[in-house]
């Protein structure tokens, strides 16, 4: 018998591993083995028109051999100078969001066309600012559960931040070992939104590695993070209130009676009065999208609902997966492209083209919930003062559009490193036009805003992403 592991979708957290646990252990062993490694290399995907235009290769590396968890992993090679141009390992936020948004929707050399869906197969075109003209990229499905990553025991989807951080690192050491000519190059760790909890704790990891000869020396230069989660509600959070003010969404009468009676704690209200006029600026905000105020308002890719036959319903033939009709982003919407995601990975010829292992993952949804998550990370801020401390450079991207993570928060944490500035505040040109505004800081810190960009801020102005990569990357001012 074939199956399929569905993975609920729901809003809520921790529902979904004790159901896992309490599945009959016959079943779990028909879950494919977990393997050191497994990679194919990919030619053609469903929905491209003819054969790909770059080198993409698709894989799983086992990360816990007691759980049977393996990441799994698409890897595009440098259109450049594969040899000497720089690895860059890709993370997408969540957490549990699956590595192919960042191949399709931030920094890959892939995009899908926006047309209304016909029922067939949404199609796939080249992104002609795709990162991997400069530098060979790993888009990795992190934490286990995220996209195509898998565990033969149910135990293994319980992680957290610190714990998914140490199998990245696992599963970057076993692949350099089946990839050693990369190993001399420079690499790179980059990712948008709640990888800015994640990405500097992996660093900090290959950095003590390297020191204490824990491992075969991984050549790391430094990391990028994009509108980045610090885990400080006090500067990501409290930055909304001034940012929201700043762009018209509250009114000068009711910022100050915030400042008056908040104290300037806009998280934990302290009095009635404060928390009155926290609900009413709430509700104005929430008339925005969040992660761009200048898009519709619109409705996200639908989340199904926990069902009490759950257990039943995670298990499903090897047929396509027919998503269930529900609401989703009509074409106006930023979101529509992640409907179409969800359409395309659910296709028996888009896994035969992928590899995927059968019986390992039912309906794939861009982002998962459900699963357990420990927050053991209280804040990456510490993470990024040791790393540029000890010389690592760093690039932190802040899309000036962006109401969850506003760059406002992001300047009030990079200020309290007290970096001197070695290059003060001026703006940053593409194509002789204003592209955003930088500053640079002692100890390899580059802080850079996106003019229009939102909460991923490369998928909403993907030539100036491409352009910052590529001079940060090449060692030039922005």
């Amino acid at each position: 018998m074939t199956i399929k592991l569905v993975r609920a979708r729901t809003a809520g957290q921790h529902h979904l591993l004790p159901l896992l646990l309490h599945l009959s252990p016959a079943i779990l062993l028909l879950l494919p083995p977990c393997s050191a490694s497994a990679s194919a290399v990919v030619t053609h995907l469903p929905g491209f028109d003819g054969p790909l235009p770059f080198y993409l290769e698709t894989g799983y590396v086992g990360v816990d051999e007691e759980t049977g968890a393996e990441l799994f992993y698409y890897f595009v090679e440098s259109e450049r100078n594969p040899g000497t141009d720089p690895v860059l390992l890709w993370l997408t936020g969540g957490p549990g969001c699956s590595g192919f948004s960042g191949l399709v929707f931030e920094v890959g050399p892939l995009k899908f066309v926006l047309e209304p869906y016909d029922g067939i197969l949404p199609r796939l075109v080249y992104n002609p600012y795709s990162w991997s003209k400069i530098a060979s990229i790993i888009f990795l499905d992190s934490p286990v559960g995220a996209g195509f990553s898998y565990a033969r025991d149910p135990k293994g989807y319980n992680v957290g931040d610190i714990s998914s951080s140490l199998q990245v690192v696992t599963f970057l050491n076993k692949w350099f070992s089946d990839h050693p000519s990369y190993i001399s190059n420079p690499f790179y760790i980059g990712g948008s939104s709640y990888a800015g909890m994640v990405v500097p704790v992996i660093a900090e990891y290959i950095s003590e590695g390297n020191e204490q000869r824990k491992q075969q020396k991984i050549n790391l230069k430094g990391y990028i993070v994009g509108n980045p989660l610090t885990g400080s509600p006090l500067i990501d959070s409290n930055s909304r209130i001034p940012y929201a003010h700043g762009v018209g969404i509250i009114s000068d009468q009711l910022y100050e009676a915030a400042v008056e009676n908040c104290k300037g704690d806009y998280v934990s209200p302290m009095n009635k009065m404060c928390e009155g006029i926290l609900n009413t600026i709430n509700s104005l905000i929430s008339e925005v999208d969040q992660g761009y105020i200048l898009d519709d308002k619109c409705v996200i890719v639908a989340q199904k609902p926990m069902k009490d036959d759950v257990v039943r319903d995670m298990f499903l033939s090897e047929e396509d997966i027919h998503l269930e009709p529900s609401p989703h982003p009509t074409i106006n919407c930023f979101s529509y492209r992640y409907y179409l995601s969800n359409v395309w990975a659910n296709k028996n010829k888009t896994r035969d083209a992928l590899r995927i292992k059968q019986g390992t993952i039912g309906e794939w949804v861009r982002c998962i919930k459900g699963f357990p998550h420990t927050f053991d990370v209280p804040s990456s801020i510490e993470y990024q003062f040791n790393l540029t401390t000890k010389g690592y450079r760093a690039l932190v991207i802040s899309g000036d559009h962006d109401i969850m993570v506003p760059f406002l928060g992001t300047q009030a944490w990079i200020r309290s490193l007290n970096f001197s500035v070695v290059d003060d505040w001026r703006a940053w040109h593409v194509d002789g036009q204003c592209a955003g505004f930088t500053i640079a800081y002692a100890n390899q810190m580059t802080f850079a805003t996106v003019k229009g960009g939102g909460h991923t801020a490369v998928s909403y102005r993907p030539k100036q992403g491409f352009v910052m990569a590529q001079r940060w990357m090449g060692g030039k001012p922005l």
